[in-house]
């Protein structure tokens, strides 16, 4: 089968390779039908994640058709359409029952396109299929499936739960990259008083106008645009800083608008260390969280977008085949230059069954 594999820092190739089979009891393997590209494989490709080998297929969004289950899977059969969340999770091992699915201790957590091989290919083996598929509800848009494999519950978990969205509270959320419009369109549940975007891209933060954000600021200059969150904010600051990109610059900023009491709360992937004002949050009673997304709230956003709550189709901007995933990259790469968000590849190298 064809897929896109990792090679070395700053190389990627789309190669064959052989079709992935069950091997456990508790595996799935899966048809893919549409995938997408998420930061993280480019820091991957960056060579950011050194863990990962050689010839890993990358990619952990998705969705799917079943085409094989092993003896122990119950709920799931060939046939069904599924979506393939970014994270495993055996549902019995110590990290599993404290529903820490990030961190399953057997053959679980972010493995996908990191330590076996991910959704960028034309077929998959899904490990703890039962606990790693969901049904697709009829109604909903592949696209919008799609967003709910990680930038979804990776901003509403990781920022808006960890950072204690409220209602009337302020909240910044910096980057307007798929996290933190996920972000975004999840805080809008709990009715702040102000959302306010930060981030270098006018085009991007005119698009977070249009998802619903109350403000947006340009933080080219950054004096200046920590001083409109001060003006925007009664001089305190905000109660909630979400970083959503991943560099010290961000997170930073995001120590210089906090309120007292507030909570940074980062979602962005972090390829080298950040200066941590230790200093300056401790007597400002600042708490400040992080993590890697457990995807336990799918279930519950899945209901949010029956119900048409939330619409993440709208963070789809660009399409491509499978076979045309190396030019999906290259735009995908260069995100502000092709005023792209996320990216749909359909497989279309693979039958249907």
């Amino acid at each position: 089968m064809k897929a896109y594999t990792y090679v070395k820092p700053g190389e990627a190739a789309f190669v064959d390779v052989e079709k992935p089979v069950v091997r456990k009891p508790t595996d799935a393997v899966v048809r893919m039908l549409k995938t997408t590209i998420c930061g993280t494989d480019l820091h991957i490709i960056k060579g950011d994640v050194p863990v990962v080998e050689s010839g890993r297929i990358l990619g952990h969004e998705g969705i799917a058709v079943v085409e094989e289950v092993g003896e122990g899977v119950t709920n799931f059969k060939k046939g069904d359409k599924v979506l393939v969340s970014c994270v495993c999770a055996c549902g019995k091992c110590y990290y599993c029952r404290k529903g820490i699915y990030a961190h399953c201790e057997d053959e679980g957590g972010w493995i996908f396109g990191h330590l076996i091989d991910g959704t960028q290919a034309e077929y998959l083996r899904v490990p703890h299929a039962d606990n790693t598929l969901y049904h697709t509800p009829k109604g909903l848009s592949d696209e919008a499936l799609v967003m709910l494999s990680d930038i979804l519950p990776t901003g509403y978990e990781i920022g808006v739960l960890k950072g204690k969205v409220e209602p009337g509270c302020t909240v910044a959320i910096i980057g307007s990259g798929p996290v933190g419009l996920a972000a975004l369109l999840t805080a809008q549940f709990y009715s702040p008083a102000k959302i306010i975007m930060v981030d270098l891209d006018d085009n991007r933060l005119d698009t977070a106008l249009s998802f619903g954000a109350t403000h947006k600021v340009n933080s080219a200059d950054t004096e200046k645009a920590i001083q409109e969150i001060f003006d925007l904010t009664d001089g305190r600051g905000v109660d909630v800083a979400i970083e959503a990109v991943g560099i010290p610059a961000t997170f930073d900023f995001c120590q210089n608008i906090i309120a007292i009491d507030g909570t940074i709360a980062n979602a962005g992937v972090h390829g080298v260390p950040v200066q941590f004002d230790l200093d300056r949050l401790w007597i400002r009673n600042i708490n400040v969280t992080t993590g890697l997304v457990s995807t336990n709230t799918t279930p519950q956003l899945l209901k949010a977008m029956e119900s048409h709550k939330i619409a993440p189709e709208k963070l789809v901007t660009h399409y491509f085949k499978l076979s045309e995933i190396e030019e999906a990259y290259k735009v995908f790469s260069k995100a502000a230059d092709h005023h792209a968000i996320k990216v749909i590849i359909e497989n279309d190298i693979s039958p249907e069954a």
